[in-house]
């Protein structure tokens, strides 16, 4: 059986107990030797496989449940959300985005109070204000999305949208600056016509309108 040769010995020992989960050796939920056991078979102490199951609990592979031993709660470590943006294209992300924003739209409709509605459409004349300059355009058009997802009072739709802001600013100046037209007035029509339906509380609208206005960015990058 492979064991540990190189330090950091913590750092290999949970890479070496990662790999065997990975491997299907132990399955969702169940529960892992003790540390008596998992310390020859890597070829470390005891003191380290403590430190590697540690990490791998932070890293929401495996819990410690007092009493009961150390239980496999994941069938791999999940990647570093920035190194899976940098590493998405631009479809994938617009396709994440419509997701979110989708139901972060509905979610507005119903829970948006005047203070988000007057954010809204401080957002969407700024938005109007701003089609001259391309990375001033998509800086206000990203305000006015965000002012939304605000709008929807969910914490997780927000840091997920937030998550997204970088990797989609750049592609986005990039993407208009090639093609040299942006912030027409149909384009800034979409915005309204989701804006307006937030104000009326149309649910089913405004997720639609926020379907539509992202699917057709995507299809543009098609």
């Amino acid at each position: 059986m492979e064991q540990v040769k190189r330090a950091p010995l913590a750092d290999q020992a949970a890479e070496l107990i990662l790999e065997r989960i990975r491997t299907g050796e132990w399955e969702l939920g169940q529960k892992l030797p003790g540390e008596t056991t998992l310390a020859p078979q890597l070829g470390v102490g005891r003191s380290t496989v403590r430190e590697a199951i540690r990490q791998l609990a932070g890293r929401g592979v495996l819990a410690s449940r007092q009493g009961a031993g150390v239980f496999v709660t994941a069938l791999d470590a999940p990647e570093e959300w920035d190194a899976v943006l940098r590493r998405a294209d631009l479809v994938s992300v617009i396709e994440a985005r419509i997701a979110i924003e989708a139901e972060a739209a509905a979610l507005a409709a119903e829970r948006r109070t005047p203070s988000d509605l007057r954010a809204i459409r401080r957002a969407l004349d700024d938005r109007a204000a701003n089609r001259a300059d391309v990375e001033a355009h998509v800086d206000a058009d990203t305000r006015f999305h965000r002012s939304i997802v605000a709008a929807a009072h969910n914490p997780i739709l927000a840091e997920l949208f937030d998550g997204f802001t970088p990797r989609m600013r750049q592609a986005m100046v990039d993407m208009l600056r090639l093609r040299g037209e942006f912030g027409d007035d149909a384009d800034h029509g979409a915005h309204e016509r989701l804006a307006e339906r937030i104000a009326e509380r149309d649910g089913d609208g405004a997720a639609r309108e926020s379907r539509s206005h992202l699917g057709a960015m995507k299809a543009a990058l098609a």
